[in-house]
């Protein structure tokens, strides 16, 4: 068995859950500190650049495609006509690219508070990059949490939330009242949708989020399971909220089509990912 414990492997241990995920490293390339983050950056023996936020496994050059397509696309075909779309957080802009391929989208903003991320993401993982000079596309650095509080009503047709920490996770209150400002913000068809952590380590912040949606008014809610080897578990999830319901009627046609360019989605993997298991499902 190998030993994991020396500096050829970077490790992200969850005391709580008693557990770890492990990567082999070449080494590591880069360390830098924001006023908000410290970003590392590895190179691994298997799974290319290994990016860090604050000793947690961010992405990685080979699995990031899981993460990025299920945050975007379950939610954009899901809404009949999306054409105007918010990213809170994002920063390595994987969320980004893959938006900006629906040619119905004309819109897209992007906040993101560390402009490191972003600068390091471009550097190292500039596969993620590659639309952002799109004329559809505008990348802001401030709070995000702010920029949502300050949105007319009926501003944007999808907001995704790639973040875990854009309010604090221990104030079911400060959540409510973001979501609030999201439904607000929102479409009459709009759809929110949040990554919402591991099914097995996290069930908590799963049924968490998903009461504090409702409680700010969405009616339909959908939690998304997805593989994502280099997090905790393995699997992740991502809970869905439309405001209408309207929204929702998934347009399969379409989602075949550009099915045929992705590594991940498809329009199977769309209706089984929301079915989930009993473990879950009776917990909620």
């Amino acid at each position: 068995m190998a030993d994991t414990s020396t500096q050829n492997w970077y490790s992200e241990q969850n005391q709580a859950a008693g557990a770890a995920v492990s990567l082999r490293l070449k080494h590591k390339v880069v360390e830098k500190q924001s006023p908000f983050h410290k970003v590392e950056i590895y190179q691994t023996t298997d799974f290319g650049y290994l990016m860090v936020i604050d000793g947690c496994t961010k992405l990685s050059s080979r699995d990031n495609f899981f993460y990025h397509e299920m945050m975007t696309h379950p939610a954009l075909f899901s809404h009949p006509q999306p054409k105007s779309v918010l990213i809170i957080g994002g920063g390595d802009c994987g969320c980004l690219q893959q938006v900006l391929k629906h040619p119905q989208v004309e819109r897209v903003t992007q906040v993101e508070m560390d402009s490191l991320i972003t600068e390091v993401a471009k550097k190292y993982f500039p596969e993620l990059s590659t639309n952002n000079q799109d004329d559809r596309a505008e990348l802001l650095f401030s709070q995000s949490v702010d920029f949502v509080y300050g949105l007319a009503s009926n501003s944007f047709d999808i907001i995704i939330i790639d973040s875990m920490h854009a309010v604090d996770l221990n104030e079911d209150s400060a959540h409510q009242d973001f979501y609030q400002a999201c439904f607000a913000a929102l479409t009459e068809q709009g759809i929110l949708i949040q990554q919402s952590g591991s099914p097995l380590l996290h069930q908590h912040l799963i049924k968490n989020t998903r009461d504090n949606m409702a409680k700010a008014g969405f009616i339909q809610l959908q939690t998304l399971l997805f593989p994502k080897p280099i997090y905790p578990g393995g699997t992740w999830t991502c809970t869905m909220a439309l405001k209408s319901a309207d929204a929702g009627n998934y347009r399969v046609n379409d989602a075949a089509m550009l099915a045929e360019k992705l590594e991940y989605y498809n329009a199977d993997i769309h209706q089984l990912s929301s079915k989930l298991p009993n473990f879950i499902a009776n917990n909620l």
